[in-house]
């Protein structure tokens, strides 16, 4: 038995369970849920949009139209619009308009609001093939419901989000509106629009509200949701928890521990933080401060694992489907670049945890059953050879029975997918279900993991089918989650009186699971739905951003000002965007934010750094970006993830946002580097190579969390933290050292620039020095240093010279010269728009620099790193360090790792 230790902390009381499901509802579902006829009218709304999104997302629309000869097909702006007037629609009914508003009841207001949210959005529908037969010429009736509907676009996001989004849409359409302002400064003013072109641009348009983000949200973000949401409601989000204790609940800081891994496998199916925070933190907070964490320090690390849980593929917070759009690379391709980062973020979690909890001295919970050290470790590598072998075993099966029974093989399989759950569930039925424990009861009682693992499996079953729809039989990610739902139905309906069934126990009982089964459907469909409520209204007021960077340019301007602030520094441009996400995230939902840094910022990071000498992938600069975005729930003072978990606590919100910013510096760290080190992201690396900068990049991020956490074997001296850090940039950017030894680059002469591209392999980098006259004033020469991938090797270097930079060159003796770039939105025509190109004095190029492949390995640099490691080992070991910790300066001590 563990008792809790005497905190002399001031802290307020933590909230009960009934208010903490209030604060979820507030922030996810709605606060709102009266009795009676309107609280049916929701529930059923709420069920039809479900229904609603497994039927357009199912093939049974064009089975249905080939069988009966009807069009029961939706294009893409029909079902968005059904989908935003659903959204609206239930926005207004579950969302109160204040906090002084009634939540057992709809006001009459509301019910009006709602009623004409939902025709506004639904007029997309109604008259779609009138407004596509005239484009740009909008009639009255089309501009009065597009202005109502901004209106109350606007007041649902409000609602269902609070303030911020709504107030940067407002602005943003202000902009719109007056941007010709002689108030405005003359960088950021444009010609402005009337009220008709607006609105077109905003609400009668694919380029606005109904543009590309509400699409993803329409397509693939509800079925992810909708899956998460059934698949907690299922039990698997108490198996998460359960199994987490039963693995790390023993050790050194376990509930901490287990709370960073049941967040994890949380975050791989939740969209959201703060539901996260709660689900997982009710349960492990209040082990954290038993076990000795402080009630900031319990609830930073909850927020620390929950918020990461929205980078952890595959549904990240829906930013990697909006990123398959924005981007426009597949989406097995965003998953593979988010993965590494991800993995090795929570990884140096764990391992800052461990050390807060050894530094500490903190107790550890009594574990039921305990092996010597060399059998735990022997039955673990057991077990995940086994694991591997399985998989391998299902996987050649599979492809086996596609081979042998090609015409059979859908059957075959659905018919052993089928098998195998009712063996999980026999399984399964043998042991009892789980429940949730009490946290705060006298004893706490870890599960034992192969007792957990047993009621289980059978959950695994529609991750199984989803991640194999995605990753083997490359299927899009609507018809995936279509597949894993479907299968979720299946075993929510069945799973409890499959279990009754297999118990032995009365007919009469299996009827009662069977109902019971079928409640748990159909309150799984409402509550996916009522999650997705805030979703489809951020993705629709995004849009406004959108649309407005669409029309009038700002995109642009935005780029001109950031280099103007950073002198075209590309670490100063990431620092000015990193700002501009922590800015523009505060109070806004991470897919909220992401869409507007992402269509403001990213192209800007990409086209800057090009125009600067510097090749930045544009997917690194969205995931940039999107990690700043998500650091915006955490940090004070509007950090909503961190107000959840003090809630849950009992402690200080804004010192538990400072102590979970300072847990999650390495969420900060990492989009630095990876916009620099590339493979970090797994871009053209091997499985060979992927496998050891996974390695380097783990080690990496162990010693940074030994560095900011001030203990590594020991507690660190001053130079020590700081050796540390060193050792940290030199594992995940050696190749800043290289470039401070010899030269990325080598020099060419201008001259022979056409040989130089042609002899470049694929995708080879080359930079171009390019000088010319300023076009306000001739008499001052401007210079430039881009950079451009030539692309595929093979043609003549002309040519390629020509379709990599957009730039028509002359060669004049010793000379290079340019003409002025055809494409002016081009990155040439942009860049050198400040160039004149008809004056007196030509824009030639005066440097070529290509890649200098005759550099040592940058590799080199991890044996200083080594060195400076065993150094800092020496001396820590030295003063009674041990690799377990030691919690006093004095005499070593083991601890469980």
């Amino acid at each position: 038995m563990v008792t809790k230790p005497d905190n002399t902390q001031k802290s307020t009381a933590p909230l009960n369970e009934d208010e903490l499901q209030d604060l979820v509802a507030s922030a996810d579902t709605g606060a709102r849920d009266p009795a009676g006829t309107a609280g049916y009218i929701i529930a059923g709304v709420a069920l039809c949009w479900s229904l609603f999104q497994l039927y357009i997302a199912s093939p049974l629309p064009f089975m249905l139209s080939s069988a009966t000869g009807l069009s029961l097909v939706f294009n893409s702006a029909q079902s968005r619009a059904i989908h935003l007037a659903f959204g609206l629609f239930l926005a207004f009914m579950a969302f109160p308009a204040l906090s002084s508003s009634p939540r057992d009841r709809i006001p009459v207001s509301d019910w009006v609001l709602a009623i004409l949210a939902a025709c506004c959005a639904l007029y997309i529908f109604v008259f779609y093939h009138a407004l596509a037969q005239r484009p740009g010429l909008p009639i009255t009736q089309d501009l009065v419901v597009a202005g109502i509907g901004m209106v109350l676009l606007l007041e649902a996001a409000r609602r269902a989000l609070g303030p911020p989004l709504a107030i940067v849409a407002i602005v943003f359409l202000a902009y719109v509106f007056f941007g010709s302002s002689a108030l405005l400064p003359d960088v950021i003013r444009w010609g402005g629009a009337s009220f008709g072109r607006a609105m077109e641009q905003m609400w009668l348009s694919p380029n606005g509200v109904f543009g590309v983000a509400l699409g993803v949200s329409s397509a693939f973000v509800f079925l992810f949701v909708l899956f998460g949401s059934m698949l907690d409601r299922a039990g698997a989000g108490n198996f998460f928890i359960k199994l987490a204790f039963a693995l790390l609940g023993h050790l050194r800081g376990g509930p901490a521990k287990a709370a960073v891994l049941a967040s994890m496998m949380t975050g791989l199916i939740s969209g959201s933080s703060i539901a996260n925070v709660v689900t997982t933190g009710t349960f492990t907070v209040p082990l954290m401060k038993r076990v000795g964490f402080s009630p900031e320090k319990a609830g930073s690390v909850e927020v620390a694992s929950s918020v990461n849980g929205q980078i952890m593929p595959p549904v990240m917070g829906a930013a990697a489907f909006l990123m398959v759009e924005y981007v426009g690379i597949p989406y097995l391709q965003v998953i593979k670049h988010a993965f590494l980062p991800a993995v090795v973020s929570y990884i140096a979690l764990l391992y800052l945890v461990h050390l807060e909890a050894v530094k500490n001295d903190l107790p550890v919970l009594e574990k039921r059953e305990t092996h010597p050290a060399m059998i735990a470790l022997m039955r673990s590598g057991i077990v995940i050879a086994s694991i591997v072998i399985l998989l391998g075993a299902i996987y050649y099966a599979i492809n086996f029975i596609k081979f042998v029974l090609p015409g059979l093989s859908g059957p075959v399989l659905m018919l052993a997918l089928l098998v195998s759950y009712l063996a999980l569930i026999w399984y399964a039925s043998k042991s009892p279900d789980l429940e949730l424990d009490d946290p705060n009861a006298p004893v706490v009682e870890l599960p034992i993991a192969r007792e957990v693992i047993k009621t289980g499996l059978h959950y695994l079953l529609p991750l199984f089918v989803l991640v194999w729809s995605l990753m083997v039989e490359r299927k899009s990610p609507g018809l995936s989650a279509f597949y894993a739902v479907l299968l979720l139905i299946v075993i929510i309906v069945t799973q409890k009186p499959l279990k009754a069934l297999f118990r032995g126990l009365q007919s009469a009982e299996q009827r009662a699971a069977f109902k019971e089964g079928f409640d748990d459907l159909v309150v799984g469909l409402i509550l996916g739905a009522r999650n997705m409520i805030g979703i489809a209204c951020a993705t629709a007021a995004a849009g406004i951003i959108v649309g407005t960077v669409t029309l009038t340019g700002i995109g642009q301007v935005m780029a001109e000002f950031v280099e103007l602030l950073s002198g075209g520094n590309i670490f100063l441009i990431l620092v000015f965007t990193a700002l501009i996400s922590l800015v523009l995230g505060m109070g806004l939902p991470t897919t909220a934010n992401y869409i507007v840094v992402s269509s403001l910022m990213a192209p800007v990071i990409v086209e800057l750094g090009a125009a600067n000498g510097v090749l930045i992938p544009l997917i690194a600069a969205h995931m940039f970006v999107f990690y700043f975005g998500i650091m915006a729930d955490v940090t004070p003072p509007v950090g909503l993830a961190s107000f959840a978990a003090a809630a849950v606590s009992g402690g200080d919100p804004i010192k538990t946002g400072f102590t979970a910013f300072f847990y999650s510096l390495r969420t900060v760290l990492l989009p630095f580097i990876f916009v620099f080190n590339t493979d970090l992201l797994l871009i053209d690396v091997s499985w060979f190579e992927a496998v050891w900068v996974t390695l380097q990049a783990t080690v990496a991020m162990l010693i940074f969390a030994a560095a900011t956490q001030g203990f590594f074997m020991a507690r660190n001296r001053w130079w020590e933290s700081i050796a540390l850090l060193l050792v940290t940039f030199m594992l995940l950017r050696p190749g800043f050292f290289l470039d401070l030894v010899q030269p990325p680059y080598i020099t060419t002469e201008p001259a022979k620039i056409f040989e130089a591209v042609a002899e470049e392999p694929d995708d080879a980098e080359i930079r171009f020095t390019i000088r010319g006259p300023n076009f306000d004033d001739p008499d001052q020469m401007d210079e430039r240093t881009m950079a451009f991938n030539l692309g595929a090797a093979g043609e003549s270097g002309e040519s390629r010279f020509e379709a990599a930079t957009g730039l028509v060159a002359q060669i004049d003796g010793e000379q290079v010269l340019l003409e002025e770039p055809f494409d002016m939105n081009s990155l040439a025509g942009k860049t050198l728009s400040s160039l004149d190109f008809y004056a007196d004095e030509p824009v030639r190029i005066t440097a070529v620099e290509v890649s200098n492949e005759g550099r040592m390995p940058r590799e080199i640099f991890y044996l200083p790193a080594a060195l400076l490691l065993v150094l800092v080992m020496f001396f820590q070991r030295r003063r009674g360090g041990t690799l377990a910790g030691n919690p006093k300066a004095g005499a070593p001590r083991s601890a469980e790792a």
